[in-house]
């Protein structure tokens, strides 16, 4: 079985992918979300010409295939060619799901099932009250146990996003929703080290559990600092797609909760290859998975399977005001309830991308003569 074509439709923010076969198996897949137009334009001009013709019977082939991409473009290692190249790859997943009459978390080795969630709070723009009110309605509404908040600006050189927001949103959060609730912060890459420990320190203080990217990401030494002047959990890897550099960072411990993106690190196979090492060093992984495009389906069936998945997924809570694009792709929508999140049953990722998203979308297509 030999890729015959791999087809883009896609949007400035959302790719799909689909590839066909010449016995006529399909998979769908999704480059990663934001310019989406260029990674799918990078699919097209650098992955499909070593894709095309290509045996992809089984997952050892897909892993065979993307690593002699990365070969083939080794001048090009940068974050588009892995956002490209992972469209094509999650799309292989899909259709030998389909093959085999299996999920790709049976695939992997896991079971479909309900997994628990985060719910996972984009907006730095809203006031610390309407947070909390936001989270205490969330509670009642899907069941949530645990929430993530933002702290700081993003980028943000030690500035909070207004001043005195983050003093303020901490207590807010955690006084709406008592002492059970789960919480967790995300700082996107905002602190200098003092002041990420300073800030981490609040967070100790009302029981918060998880402090993703208090340092820049490009700054690993920093976050390193961090984690060991704190007690709850150091996380970050979201932005890193550079395999080399996972490997420091978990040989190096620079995190407790490693947080790779399906997405930006181009596919599955790469992804298992992340949390092998970190299964190694003893580090569980909490994918980035903050919208609801293909992604969060990725997402949770990779965590239905591996051994060392954190506790929750995270989910976007984020409506049609924030997210507009990331509702209609595709069909149906994960929708959490009792603080959980169904795994897809259907073969492959178990979704249907929808005939009218598709119709809307810039077309292109790159077929084996």
């Amino acid at each position: 079985m030999k890729i015959q074509k791999i087809e883009t439709f896609c949007t400035s923010t959302v790719g799909i992918t689909r590839v066909t076969t010449d016995s006529g198996a399909q998979g769908w897949g999704q480059v990663s979300t934001y310019h989406a137009d260029i990674s799918s334009t990078v699919l097209h001009r650098q992955v499909a010409p070593w894709a095309l013709g290509m045996e992809v019977e089984e997952p050892a082939q897909f892993d065979d295939l993307i690593a002699r991409i990365f070969e083939c473009e080794h001048k090009f290692p940068g974050s588009y060619l892995c956002r490209a190249v992972g469209g094509l790859e999650t799309a292989l997943w899909d259709m030998l799901g389909k093959r085999h009459s299996k999920t790709v978390c049976e695939l992997l080795g896991g079971k479909p099932r309900p997994l628990r969630v985060y719910a996972s709070s984009m907006k730095r723009n809203i006031a610390p009250k309407d947070e909390a009110a936001r989270f205490f309605h969330l509670r009642e509404e899907c069941g949530y146990d645990a929430f993530k908040f933002r702290v700081g600006a993003e980028c943000g050189r030690n500035q909070d996003e207004w001043l005195g927001r983050t003093e303020a949103i901490i207590p807010a959060i955690r006084q709406a929703l008592g002492d059970n609730a789960t919480l967790l912060a995300d700082a996107n890459s905002c602190y200098e080290p003092a002041q990420a420990i300073a800030v981490g320190r609040m967070l100790e203080e009302y029981g918060v559990v998880h402090y993703d990217e208090p340092c820049p990401y490009w700054r690993p030494d920093w976050t390193k600092q961090v984690r060991k002047a704190l007690t709850l959990d150091v996380t970050g890897g979201e932005q890193d797609n550079n395999l080399t550099l996972w490997r420091y960072l978990i040989d190096d411990h620079v995190m407790d909760v490693a947080q790779p993106d399906i997405c930006y690190l181009g596919g599955i196979g790469r992804t298992l290859h992340v949390a092998t090492l970190a299964q190694a060093a003893g580090i569980p992984i909490t994918p980035h998975s903050a919208n609801l495009s293909l992604v969060t389906i990725f997402t949770l069936h990779l965590m239905g399977a591996l051994t060392n998945a954190g506790p929750y997924v995270e989910f976007s809570i984020e409506g049609e005001d924030y997210y507009p694009w990331q509702y209609g792709i595709y069909e149906p929508m994960p929708i959490a309830r009792d603080g959980k999140v169904e795994i897809p049953t259907a073969p492959g990722w178990g979704i249907r991308i929808k005939d009218d998203w598709l119709q809307q979308a810039a077309y292109q297509c790159s077929e084996k003569n």
